[in-house]
């Protein structure tokens, strides 16, 4: 098994479809200018209220980076 060492960032994606959606877009828009995003964490949901619906989400991810070798 090889070694690796991983960088994390965090992102945060925003939405009015859904939080799953959110983090699709998170990591579409990173995808265009990084390499190697092997694995994501949520670690925070959040969402705007207007008249008592969801209008907005916002999810804040870290993402795992491999560095090159």
């Amino acid at each position: 098994m090889s070694e690796h060492v991983y960088k994390q960032i965090e992102l945060t994606g925003s939405s009015p479809q859904s939080s799953d959606d959110a983090v699709r877009v998170a990591l579409a828009k990173a995808s265009k200018t990084l390499r190697n995003m092997h694995w994501f964490e949520v670690v925070e949901t959040r969402g705007h209220i207007e008249d008592g619906k969801v209008l907005h989400w916002q999810v804040t991810i870290k993402v795992g980076l491999r560095i090159d070798d």
